[in-house]
């Protein structure tokens, strides 16, 4: 994609020196040149920063339960004793939706939605933050977010042309959303996040067997409908291909440590 981007934004200053000159908003096409420049430099803070700055507009687009809504209480039981991944301080919020799904940050942010929590247990829905935490610390969630930001600098030079999709790019926000929830993580990528919730739950004291258990019950709602998975659950099952190997994975790891579920 370096390679790629910056060979589309030297095409269309080529072009601005013919007739499609007239259909080009100069002011927009500097601006997506510059944010291309930058998503390929930017740095851990910078990259915390746009972490931040999303997640609070993802907050404030979503209804957030609030402190006494009892699935912020269930959610700060389950996650009691649980602070941080690897020195990155957690903050954990429940976005009020029938969607079943659940997503994490670089920056420490943990989202996860009341659909999902409707129809998993506790230990379940510990299951699927403990790997959502493993991509926090492997950088995966980082690095997406890197993605996002690049393509969505691709997306504002092509929005440059005065086309139709300047409506889709002209807040930074949706663009990133829609990159980060078509992103999909590597076969290695998820068994490493997922080898790391099993040993993160281990360490404080939860059965990591809770991993197996929340990849069964997806597998099952998926299963139970007949086609599929659709919403929030698609987009779980997207990002985590493969799940019947890795269902397997964790039963023997279950097994062999003595864990029973």
């Amino acid at each position: 994609m370096k390679k790629i981007i910056p060979a589309l934004f030297s095409s269309l200053i080529v072009l601005s020196g013919c007739s499609v000159a007239q259909n080009l908003d100069m002011a927009r096409l500097a601006q997506g040149g510059a944010k291309i420049a930058q998503s390929m430099t930017i740095s851990n803070d910078q990259i915390q920063q746009y972490v931040k700055s999303y997640i609070a507009q993802s907050d404030a687009q979503n209804t957030v339960c609030g402190a006494n809504d009892p699935y912020t209480k269930r959610l700060n039981n389950i996650l009691s004793g649980i602070t941080n991944v690897e020195g990155i301080p957690l903050n954990f919020k429940v976005y009020k939706t029938n969607d079943i799904n659940a997503f994490a940050c670089a920056d420490g942010s943990i989202r996860v939605y009341s659909g999902l929590m409707d129809v998993m247990s506790d230990e379940e829905v510990l299951g699927v933050i403990g790997h959502e935490m493993g991509h926090v610390a492997h950088q995966d969630t980082k690095n997406a977010f890197k993605n996002a930001l690049q393509t969505a600098a691709l997306m504002d030079v092509i929005a440059s042309t005065g086309s139709t999709a300047a409506s889709l790019t002209d807040s930074q926000f949706g663009a990133i959303a829609q990159n980060l929830a078509s992103a999909k993580y590597s076969k290695s990528q998820e068994n490493n996040a997922d080898d790391y919730g099993y040993s993160f739950l281990k360490k404080n004291g939860k059965n990591p067997a809770a991993m197996v258990k929340a990849f069964q019950k997806l597998k099952q709602m998926e299963d139970a409908s007949g086609t599929k998975a659709t919403g929030g659950m698609a987009q779980l099952f997207s990002t985590h291909p493969d799940i019947n190997k890795r269902i397997s994975r964790m039963q023997a790891k279950c097994k062999a440590d003595g864990y029973s579920y």
